[in-house]
């Protein structure tokens, strides 16, 4: 196995053509970005539990169609789906409303992550959305611990959502911070960027946490790349038509890992400067492709369709 995430898949309920209608797809965040990876040539695997019902199986059915393996299959009557219920306006920008069990937690326990896994694996990632408190935090944070003792690359992306932490963005801010000391690529989106306390202060996080890689995505306007104590902006593209940056970022962080897999980098000894702007030029054409119309895993780019749209935009 070459790359494992670990994290909460989710249902989402797009508009469907007629008035009252829906349709539903996968994704969530880890889900995404487990599929953006098998996609680009990786074995991937992914870490979740699901509750046994419709939802559930259809989740465990998708990552399987996508080419990703679930590491902790079993479907339980305890865990539950979190569903986002997405509405379209009339400049058909997309707002979500998420819906969850009170109390629900993804349920994954440390215990049923599988040290060999960890072992046979090249990096692992985890998204804070999937650190509901609980079970899941533990089992998260125990992964990436476990991978960072066995040496290998450890990914997290920082994407708050108030509803896993009862609108506790302390809670869920400290939480983040404890892990950082396992982590050696980091992805911060704009909007999460005060949750390492603003920009200005993401080198000195680094220092703090030996942190190798830190990455802000600016959307459309492309991306910052923290390395070697310098900074480096690189460009965005404008690609096909994107209703909206949901599912983009999952691209931009898949297609940036793969990138950086791909080149045989086994270690952060083995990391430049160069190797990883490529890797975000690779990653931002990645996210400028994934277009939410058909849902985030629907529109995720295959490796020869970023690398035919690098061709064509030299």
């Amino acid at each position: 196995m070459d790359f494992i995430t670990i994290g909460e898949m989710v249902i989402d309920f797009l508009p469907g053509k007629e008035t009252g209608s829906y349709i539903r797809n996968a994704g969530g965040a880890p889900a995404n970005v487990a599929i953006a990876s098998a996609r680009n040539g990786l074995s991937a695997g992914m870490y979740c539990k699901l509750g046994n019902d419709d939802f559930g199986q259809f989740l465990i059915k998708t990552l399987q169609e996508n080419g990703v393996t679930p590491l902790a299959p079993e479907l339980t009557d305890e865990a539950t789906t979190t569903m986002a219920f997405v509405s379209l306006n009339e400049q058909n920008d997309r707002s979500f409303t998420f819906a969850r069990k009170p109390g629900a937690d993804m349920m994954l326990d440390k215990n049923e992550i599988k040290e060999n896994d960890l072992i046979s694996c090249r990096i692992v990632q985890a998204g804070s959305c999937s650190l509901s408190a609980g079970k899941t935090v533990e089992a998260t944070e125990y992964a990436m611990a476990k991978a960072h003792e066995l040496g290998k690359l450890v990914g997290f992306d920082i994407n708050y959502r108030n509803l896993m932490w009862n609108d506790n963005k302390e809670a869920c801010t400290k939480k983040v911070l404890s892990i950082l000391k396992y982590v050696d690529f980091l992805k911060l989106s704009d909007e999460e960027i005060d949750m390492v306390g603003g920009h200005g202060n993401v080198l000195n996080i680094m220092k703090e946490y030996d942190i190798a890689v830190v990455v802000l995505t600016m959307g459309s306007k492309g991306s910052e790349l923290f390395y070697d104590g310098r900074s480096y902006v690189i460009p965005g593209f404008k690609a096909d038509k994107v209703a909206d940056t949901t599912g983009a970022g999952d691209a931009f962080w898949g297609g940036f890992l793969s990138n950086v897999l791909n080149q045989g980098i086994a270690s952060v000894e083995q990391l430049n400067a160069e190797l990883l702007k490529n890797a975000v030029v690779y990653g931002n054409v990645s996210g400028s492709l994934s277009v939410r119309e058909k849902g985030a895993i629907a529109s995720l780019p295959a490796r020869e369709k970023i690398e035919k749209f690098l061709r064509e935009n030299k």
